[in-house]
């Protein structure tokens, strides 16, 4: 299912963002914001997982209601998970897409990484080894 994919930082973040590389950030920024009724199109309830695939890449998810989200958009907050699937064009303005960029969502069984995982996947630094 195709959405429009804005992103920004949520209060919950703030709350941990002197321990960006703890579980409690990692599982606010590896969460995707649905509104109520794209979550039963999708066929996905409450902290169930999804994959989200734009062209640069895909990660898996968990999803949370939001009713102030306009159907058909979703809300993934700033973070590792965000940042593996944003594009990086610019538009000769110097920063990415990152409140409107073109993403398809699909409800997965699959694990959601964690932020250390998922740079360890992609050939970054193992944050749990410093």
């Amino acid at each position: 299912m195709k959405f429009i994919m804005n992103t920004g930082r949520t209060i919950r973040q703030g709350k941990h963002i002197e321990s960006k590389l703890g579980s409690a950030y990692s599982d606010e920024t590896g969460t995707c914001f649905m509104h109520p009724m794209d979550m039963l199109a999708l066929g996905v309830e409450e902290n169930e997982n999804v994959k989200a695939s734009t062209g640069v890449g895909e990660v898996v998810l968990t999803v949370k209601t939001d009713e102030g989200l306009p159907e058909g958009m979703i809300f993934i907050p700033y973070g590792r998970h965000c940042n593996a699937i944003l594009p990086s064009t610019t538009h000769s303005t110097g920063m990415p897409d990152y409140k409107h960029s073109d993403i398809e969502v699909i409800a997965t069984d699959e694990k959601r990484k964690s932020a250390a995982e998922l740079m360890r996947d992609m050939g970054g630094i193992s944050y749990e080894n410093h």
